[in-house]
C-alpha cells in the first residue's frame, strides 16, 4: 500500500494548477514532427500549435484544428507537446476573461468548424482550416477582434532545407507565396494578448 500511496501523492503534487484559466483563453505549445519543424524554422518561433480553452461538462478542454477540428481534454493536449510546455494568453482588454456571453457566442460559432478537415495547404478559406486560422476567425467573428495582421506565405523564411522539402511536398513547384496566412507565432506575439500562465 505504501508504494501505491507514494505514487498517488506524487501524481497529485505534479498535477497542473488550472485555477487561473478562463474560458476563451488561448493556449500555445511546441510540437514535434516534419510540419512543426518547418513552421518553427519559417516563423522563427518555438510555438507551432494553438487552441482555445473551454469547459465542457465541468472539464477543461481545448478546441483545436487538427484532423479534424475537434476538442481534446486539456491534460491530453498538454501531454502531446514537447516537454509538456505550454503558454496561456488572454486579451489584455479582458483581464478576467472574455466573459460568459462572449464565451457562449464563441462556442456557438465554433460549431460550424467542428469536423472540418485540417488545412495542410494553409488556404484562407473555411472549407478546411488550420489551428491559428481557427483561433483568429473565432475571435474576429464573435468579438470583432483581429488578434494579428494577416501576412503572406512568402513573408516568412522559406530558405531552410526542411521548409523547402515541406513546400515541395505540398505544392510541387508552385508555392502560393501571396496566400494570406496567420501562423501561431503571430498570435503568440500579438500585442493584444497577455500571458496568464505558463509551464516551463
Amino acid at each position: 500500500m505504501l508504494p501505491a500511496l507514494a505514487i498517488a501523492l506524487s501524481l497529485l503534487c505534479a498535477a497542473p494548477d488550472f485555477s487561473r484559466l478562463a474560458e476563451g483563453d488561448i493556449i500555445f505549445q511546441e510540437t514535434s514532427g516534419r510540419q512543426s519543424d518547418a513552421i518553427a524554422l519559417a516563423t522563427k518561433s518555438r510555438y507551432t500549435h494553438v487552441g482555445i480553452v473551454f469547459r465542457e461538462k465541468g472539464r477543461w478542454m481545448v478546441l483545436e484544428a487538427v484532423q479534424p477540428v475537434s476538442s481534446i481534454a486539456l491534460e491530453r493536449w498538454i501531454a502531446r507537446g514537447v516537454k509538456r510546455h505550454y503558454v496561456v494568453k488572454r486579451l489584455a482588454a479582458a483581464p478576467g476573461g472574455i466573459g460568459p456571453d462572449a464565451v457562449q457566442r464563441m462556442k456557438a460559432a465554433a460549431v460550424k468548424y467542428l469536423g472540418r478537415d485540417y488545412d495542410e495547404f494553409f488556404e484562407w478559406s473555411d472549407r478546411r482550416i488550420y489551428c491559428s486560422e481557427l483561433v483568429w476567425k473565432l475571435y474576429r467573428e464573435t468579438l470583432g477582434v483581429e488578434l494579428a495582421p494577416r501576412a503572406k506565405l512568402g513573408d516568412f523564411d522559406l530558405s531552410a532545407p526542411a521548409v523547402r522539402r515541406e513546400l515541395r511536398r505540398r505544392y510541387g513547384g508552385s508555392v502560393p507565396v501571396n496566400e494570406p496566412v496567420v501562423p501561431p507565432s503571430a498570435l503568440f506575439d500579438s500585442k493584444l494578448l497577455v500571458t496568464v500562465m505558463a509551464a516551463p
